[in-house]
């Protein structure tokens, strides 16, 4: 039994608990709740007389929820990802009432799931995108290794990926997405025809007929609904390329959408179901956060996780044939 020195062990249960205002965590257990900053008194254990609870009107259980958010926002988006080994990165905007929070959440090698980074804006351009990316590489991403993006499809997220990462970007749109654009285009009798049709290619493992099946139904449309012909031939192999690398089952069904990022809405909408006005987009900023560093410790892995080495293999494969000749060579 090794010996320990004369004196006095702190634990580390202790020094934390000893730094911690215990109303601190009081308050951010009882907003995760859905208790209302009004009612937020009358859930605390009355204390013995003479003593009285203070600091826990509705307006100082704002200020200290405003605090507290806060410093949780800056604190969570300023950690290293330098540790992180993410073979995926997906990129989506959550429709905030008037505005858009981009969300990067990173999936790891065992399919684990992080919330990478978020950024505000009324639209997804280049810049915003940019600046997000700029943010995660400042943090760790690994800007030199093979990587899928899956993406919502959106044209200045795109952009901004190529320009960032290269040839190391491999990108998916997610198919929902383009499902959503094609069908807008249509009369309401052809959604059941067209959206079967769709998910019929996206569900083959053959990557090319699927290619082949999309290019037919863009034929069948273009004469009636040019539209919805375009929508679907923009950027029509991209929806394809997890297909095209050779994933399936599982793990193809979940990156082929960028779905566990919009599930994510559900618990913000949850989070912040006793907010009336939405002030600005630094108060928004805090709430998404909030609600997600909330919902972190429910992630599930990632379904099919168990083939992300087949994913990463794939990956490398893809960018070595995707590298210009002059770089192979070198």
């Amino acid at each position: 039994m090794a010996a320990i020195d004369a004196g006095e062990l702190e634990l580390p249960t202790f020094a934390w608990a000893a730094g911690t205002d215990p109303l601190d965590a009081a308050t951010m257990a009882a907003i995760a709740a859905g208790v209302s900053m009004r009612r937020y008194a009358s859930t605390l254990e009355e204390l013995p007389p003479p003593d009285k609870a203070l600091s826990v009107s509705k307006s100082a259980t704002s200020r200290r929820f405003v605090a507290l958010s806060e410093e949780q926002l800056a604190l969570w988006l300023s950690r290293s990802l330098e540790q992180l080994d993410l073979p995926v990165v997906m990129i989506d905007g959550i429709h905030f009432r008037d505005r858009i929070i981009l969300v990067a959440l990173g999936i790891d090698a065992q399919g684990n799931k992080h919330v990478l980074g978020l950024r505000e804006g009324s639209t997804e351009s280049t810049r915003v995108v940019r600046s997000l990316l700029s943010d995660l590489v400042e943090r760790g991403l690994d800007g030199d290794r093979p990587r899928l993006w899956v993406i919502d499809g959106g044209k200045a997220l795109r952009r901004a990926i190529v320009e960032c990462f290269g040839v190391n970007a491999i990108i998916q749109r997610c198919q929902e997405h383009k499902r959503r654009n094609v069908i807008e285009h249509l009369p309401e009798e052809l959604h059941a025809s067209v959206g079967r049709a769709l998910r019929d290619a996206w569900d083959s493992a053959n990557a090319d007929l699927a290619k082949k099946q999309l290019q037919r139904l863009a034929t069948s449309l273009q004469s009636k609904h040019p539209g919805a012909a375009a929508s679907l031939r923009e950027g029509l192999e991209e929806t394809l390329t997890v297909q095209g690398l050779g994933i399936t089952d599982a793990l193809y069904r979940t990156l082929r959408t960028t779905n566990p990022i919009e599930n994510l809405n559900g618990s913000i909408a949850h989070y912040s179901r006793n907010v009336r006005r939405w002030r600005d987009g630094q108060m928004t900023l805090r709430w998404v956060a909030s609600a997600l560093s909330d919902a972190k410790d429910r992630f599930r892995k990632l379904r099919g996780f168990r083939d992300m080495k087949q994913l990463t293999a794939a990956l490398t494969k893809r960018v070595a044939e995707n590298r210009p000749a002059e770089l192979k060579a070198a």
